[in-house]
């Protein structure tokens, strides 16, 4: 099952938290499954999962958004990996990232957490910090404002207009790091513009 991925969008579950900076993870797996022709449907490791190919003959995706806050993200994920026999090294987690500007996307494979309690849950539940991140900027908050209030707020008008732009860039990731693996992707993505 090595052609086999887990990919997982970080947010938290719920109508009203749907728009915030903090679920762009989620944002992101959902144009992805659009573009698959994948649906989502309730699965009994506690997300909602769907299931798709990159391509015909291609690697095969799966999808899932954990039904936990984004802080208790460890556990759907453990569950989901012992369920389709999925190695960490074939995990790809998609998440907001603060300390990158917004509308940039940025991969990283392996590391710690960041302070980003929804990558520290899962390495805590899966024990090991070897999978790859595809981490979506959102920038930093404006003035004094708090940061937690900042991830939990919804996009601007102006970035709302740009963020689809942004989801397409983090579909091309996910299809690459799935292809062509890692570095090929990381060298791609991650070289200045």
């Amino acid at each position: 099952m090595s052609n086999t991925w887990l990919v997982v969008g970080l947010g938290n579950p719920g109508p009203d938290y749907a728009g915030h900076r903090h679920n762009v993870g989620q944002m992101a797996l959902s144009q992805l499954a659009s573009d698959i022709g994948a649906t989502f449907k309730s699965h009994k490791a506690n997300a909602l999962v769907a299931e798709g190919w990159v391509r015909p003959g291609g690697p095969k995706l799966i999808l899932a958004k954990p039904n936990t806050f984004m802080n208790l993200s460890g556990g759907p994920v453990a569950n989901l990996l012992k369920f389709y026999g999925i190695e960490p090294l074939n995990l790809i987690v998609l998440h907001d990232e603060l300390d990158i500007d917004f509308d940039v996307v940025r991969l990283k494979s392996n590391g710690g957490h960041g302070g980003h309690n929804g990558l520290r849950d899962i390495i805590a539940a899966i024990g090991t910090n070897e999978f790859d991140r595809v981490r979506i900027g959102i920038g930093r908050p404006p003035g004094r404002q708090d940061a937690a209030d900042f991830v939990l707020s919804n996009f601007n008008s102006s970035e709302r207009e740009v963020l689809p732009h942004v989801l397409a860039h983090v579909c091309d990731a996910v299809d690459m790091i799935a292809t062509e693996g890692i570095l090929a992707a990381q060298q791609r993505f991650n070289s200045p513009a």
